[in-house]
């Protein structure tokens, strides 16, 4: 029988429909997020800010209270008093992202995640059905892996809002950039549905494969965190040097939304923590793979190298942080170059590099 005839073209057809509607509806939530943010005025964040800033140099009330101890002596305490100022204070609490707080803000902000889920929703359906079409996993070429990249990416972020972490800043980024993968998928990755070359057969494409995909997302929304910590940090250098060039009413308008730097470092931090070790994990299950499929565990092969030396960068990374203490702007930077290994991993290697992965084309 021809290998061809073993997919299902109907099932394919579909499944090509849903991710093109997901598209659609992901465009119009990134219109309701660009509206969040356009007409929800300032986050509490900047409101916070502010009210630290018209206090700050205000003199402290000094409340005394008495207390007895031990044979009745008086003693005179002196409350802690917030000492920082300006927004670009780093105990600056978290806010809603862009929703500012108000009812507008917050109407479109609500229409964005709406949007969001629903998108969401297709997308899952596109990729199930591309499974089915052909009875497999379905990231077998670069277009599979790339739609099921977004899908998973978009599907962590719904998992924190649903927890309740406060991420809605996250939102627009993110939306964009599934947008722009998936554009990219179906414009230049696209391959039909087919059957897997034979060394693809394996229950290991189910593991070391989702694992993958799954660690990719998760850094990819540690990588976006990191971006933005860069731009909030810069700017809250600036509010904090009076001396200095102060922010233009654009920036103001558009960090002030974001939360404090140091949120956006931690929340980077922990999201490159805690995928670490699922990234270890894929490693491990792709070499028990190629000893299965090749023979050998190890053959410098170009993926399974730059698999091993965006481990190694997001290790200097986490090392430096726990041992060293880098926080702020060195760490951020070496995530960055960290995540710019996954990058390349995935789009360099794969299509201007070959090796024993080049099964598959794009």
């Amino acid at each position: 029988m021809n290998i061809a005839a073993a997919a299902n073209e109907t099932l394919a057809h579909n499944s090509n429909l849903l991710v093109y509607s997901a598209m659609a509806v992901y465009t119009l939530a990134f219109l309701a997020h660009m509206a969040e943010w356009v007409f929800g005025s300032r986050s509490k964040v900047g409101r916070t800010a502010a009210a630290l800033t018209a206090h700050a140099n205000a003199p402290a009330a000094v409340t005394v209270r008495s207390t007895q101890q031990g044979g009745g002596t008086a003693v005179l305490e002196r409350p802690q008093v917030i000492t920082k100022t300006a927004a670009g204070s780093r105990d600056v609490p978290d806010g809603p992202g862009a929703a500012g707080g108000t009812e507008k803000g917050d109407l479109y902000g609500r229409i964005a995640i709406s949007l969001t889920v629903l998108a969401w929703a297709l997308h899952v359906g596109g990729v199930l059905t591309r499974a089915l079409s052909v009875q497999r996993a379905p990231w077998g070429n670069m277009y599979e892996f790339s739609t099921t990249f977004a899908a998973v990416a978009v599907g962590a972020y719904l998992l924190l809002l649903t927890l309740k972490k406060n991420i809605r800043w996250l939102g627009l980024p993110l939306v964009t950039t599934v947008l722009l993968d998936l554009g990219l998928a179906v414009s230049v990755l696209y391959t039909a549905s087919d059957q897997l070359v034979p060394a693809l057969h394996s229950y290991w494409l189910w593991i070391h494969v989702s694992c993958a995909i799954i660690s990719g997302a998760v850094l990819y929304m540690g990588a976006v965190a990191t971006v933005l910590f860069l731009f909030r940090d810069r700017y809250e250098a600036k509010l904090a040097d009076p001396a200095g060039k102060q922010p233009g009413a654009f920036a103001r308008s558009v960090l002030e939304r974001l939360p404090s730097a140091a949120s956006l470092d931690k929340f980077a931090y922990r999201i490159n923590a805690t995928v670490f070790p699922l990234w270890t994990f894929t490693i491990i299950a792709g070499a028990i793979w190629a000893e299965a499929a090749w023979g050998r565990y190890w053959g410098w092969d170009p993926k399974e190298v730059w698999t091993f030396i965006t481990w190694v960068a997001y290790a200097c990374y986490l090392h430096a942080r726990a041992t060293v203490g880098w926080k702020g702007r060195k760490a951020a930077w070496l995530g960055l170059i960290a995540f710019g290994c996954y990058l390349f991993n995935y789009y360099g290697v794969n299509i201007f590099v070959q090796g024993l992965h080049s099964y598959a084309g794009v």
